[in-house]
């Protein structure tokens, strides 16, 4: 409890409260003060902290030969230069001579209920040929990939497919206009813009294709945009340069096996665009090492993952909370990720806790405005929830 003069009644600033011995046991962190000399470790040695850390969680090709390399003056930030690592690697192959060759990386459930689930061999599977896919097309590393998708595996796949052949991906959240996503387009400079014909929400088919016509009308570095069938609604496909991308990949000269570039560590990963509600959208590049490292460690310290748990982050892969604790973070550390497609007030509001109940889901990663927005509903809606740690 706190030490403060706060009245009983009042709230309290530090309230501690002690999780269950057999929780504890099982902890990664078992305890407050096992956290507070982790914690020391990391500021009063931090060169020695993340180098362990990088050890022991990621796999790498070659030693990096310094950790951190700080220059403010001229915005000379660096982590584990000169070390050799692919994110596609540690996230999908380092896991394939394990028992997580069969253990299922990706469950989707689409709005209406639909299901489909991805073991970490058929993740590899559809992420080398995905790859091989947009190397056919003329995607060179640091070639920028757009993304404009609802959430479907696809677009993990796709993030992934960019990430083993050391292209840049920006996605831009699906919910987006044309002219969002045309300004996002333009100032990465896309070489490919990967949609879908439509997406669904709450009920309503969104085109998204259609938006996409309208921002590529005004994006001159797009040359080739990959269309994902994903409603069945009929749309304008330009000759040379829309292709549905099932198609491409049934192609037979599209394998199955693609080898993962040796990246540097400080080589560019992703962009990605702020929301725009303060100004122009702001590109923000990510680069490879210090973030999967930072998403690896946070995302098995914070959500105290174990290999048995089913995992679900309900954020969208368009923010960034969605690319560290759906794809990267929980994929390095081989979990099972579940993605939703949908909202969580429809059909109705017990929409969220009848997916946990129906995928026995132990950790549940939400934003307080959800929790906020279900709450008004009552608990009626979480009473038969049993899987939740």
């Amino acid at each position: 409890m706190s030490s403060n003069n706060i009245p009983e009644t009042g709230p309290k600033e530090h309230q501690y409260f002690e999780p269950p011995a057999e929780f504890k046991e099982k902890a990664h962190i078992k305890s407050n003060e096992e956290y507070a000399d982790l914690y020391r470790q990391s500021i009063e040695d931090p060169d020695a902290f993340w180098s362990k850390m990088a050890r022991e969680e990621l796999t790498w090709f070659k030693k990096w030969d310094g950790t951190a390399q700080y220059k403010f003056t001229d915005s000379g930030v660096s982590w584990f230069k000169g070390g050799k690592l692919n994110v596609s690697y540690n996230c999908i192959d380092r896991h394939l001579g394990t028992f997580r060759k069969n253990k299922a990386a990706i469950i989707w459930e689409s709005e209406s209920g639909e299901t489909r689930t991805l073991t970490y061999q058929e993740l590899h599977r559809q992420v080398c040929r995905f790859a091989n896919l947009l190397k056919k097309f003329g995607v060179a590393k640091g070639d920028r990939v757009a993304f404009y998708l609802p959430m479907i595996p696809e677009l993990a796949v796709g993030l992934l497919a960019c990430s083993r052949i050391g292209a840049v991906h920006s996605v831009v959240f699906g919910g987006f206009s044309a002219n969002s996503l045309k300004d996002r387009l333009n100032g990465c400079q896309a070489k490919i813009l990967v949609t879908s014909d439509g997406s669904f929400r709450a009920g309503r088919i969104i085109d998204l294709k259609k938006n996409a016509d309208a921002a590529m009308e005004g994006s001159p570095s797009v040359k080739t945009c990959f269309v994902v069938r994903r409603t069945g609604i009929s749309v304008d496909m330009r000759h040379g340069r829309d292709f549905y991308a099932e198609d491409e990949l049934a192609s037979g000269d599209i394998s199955s096996d693609c080898e993962p570039e040796h990246l540097d560590a400080e080589d560019p990963l992703f962009i990605l665009y702020t929301s725009g509600s303060t100004g122009k959208p702001k590109g923000l590049l990510h680069t490879t090492a210090g973030y999967l490292l930072y998403t690896s460690v946070t995302f098995k310290y914070i959500f105290d993952y174990r290999e048995e748990d089913t995992y679900w982050c309900t954020a969208d892969i368009g923010w960034i909370t969605g690319h560290s604790y759906i794809v990267y973070g929980p994929l390095s550390c081989g979990a099972t990720s579940l993605m939703f497609e949908g909202v969580p007030n429809y059909p109705s509001p017990a929409r969220y806790w009848q997916i946990v109940e129906k995928h026995r889901v132990n950790i549940f990663y939400t934003a307080p405005t959800v929790i906020r927005a279900l709450s008004r509903e009552g608990e009626k809606w979480t009473k038969k929830m049993t899987s939740l740690r």
